[in-house]
């Protein structure tokens, strides 16, 4: 039991001593990323009230894991590969969370600015058809309209909101909508005609987005497959085909350096095969 005992004295010792010296370091790495997980947090609605605190937990779990794999495992390659996974993990996670949402407000796009021409043809006031469009229109989307709606409500220029939104949003599509809108506004001319112009090409672009997807949708599921045969294939070794010799590859160092370069390998692999296969009209 000494040794557990004096494992977690020496993680928390180093933990005090890395807080300590790299102090100015530490505070802008931690500046930075909260700046990325804020931005993509109120793209996606959520409170980043205490994100600072969530970001030094994390840090300080990440820190951790290094110091439990190198001390008490003894294994610190195992140890930097946890830390790499813990750090890139949730980066990665909150960014395809915001992906998700961000591309599920476009496809809800165009039937939204359709609505909002023809209540606009049919006598409806600017604000009175965003109102309906707030109302009515489906989950995401409809957030945004009702925060647009509510901030112009409450005296904010209908300008600033829409440039709000499309500084958060983050989309083209509804760029093209507010600057739409911007352009009526300061110029004149027909809204409805010009709204229903940009949703008729919004929506010839999510065809043939639709089009590319459906296309490519089994090789995506040919990648996430990939990626998961050399686990399968490492459980199959480990239990059943040679079990002596695997070990190796998690007691001693060329096998976890072997190990490690595999699942880095694999991870990069499965990225990059979504990249690629990512449509981008």
């Amino acid at each position: 039991m000494a040794w557990i005992f004096a494992g977690c004295g020496l993680m928390g010792s180093a933990v005090a001593l890395f807080a300590y010296a790299g102090d100015t370091w530490y505070d802008r790495a931690l500046s930075s990323m909260e700046a990325d997980f804020r931005a993509k947090l109120r793209r996606m609605r959520v409170s980043s009230r205490h994100l600072r605190k969530w970001l030094v937990a994390w840090s300080i779990l990440v820190l951790s894991t290094f110091l439990a794999f190198w001390l008490i495992l003894d294994m610190p390659i195992f140890g930097l590969l946890s830390a790499g996974l813990l750090v890139g993990g949730p980066w990665y996670i909150v960014g395809r969370m915001a992906e998700s949402r961000r591309e599920r407000i476009e496809d809800q796009l165009a039937d939204s600015m359709v609505a909002l021409s023809s209540a606009i043809r049919a006598g409806l006031s600017l604000g009175q058809s965003l109102k309906i469009l707030a109302d009515q229109c489906p989950h995401p989307i409809c957030q945004e309209f009702r925060q647009i709606v509510g901030e112009f409500t409450m005296g904010k220029p209908l300008e600033q909101c829409l440039v709000e939104t499309r500084d958060r949003l983050n989309s083209e599509n509804f760029a093209l909508f507010s600057a739409a809108m911007l352009a009526s506004r300061e110029s004149g001319g027909r809204l409805n005609e010009t709204v229903e112009r940009i949703a008729h090409s919004v929506l010839e672009m999510q065809r043939v987005e639709r089009k590319v997807r459906s296309e490519t949708a089994q090789a995506r599921t040919s990648a996430v497959y990939m990626a998961l045969a050399p686990v399968f294939i490492l459980l199959l070794y480990y239990f059943v085909v040679d079990p002596v010799n695997t070990e190796k590859l998690f007691t001693t160092l060329p096998g976890q350096l072997i190990l490690s370069a595999a699942i880095i390998f694999n991870v990069v692999a499965y990225l990059w095969a979504r990249q690629i296969l990512s449509p981008d009209i």
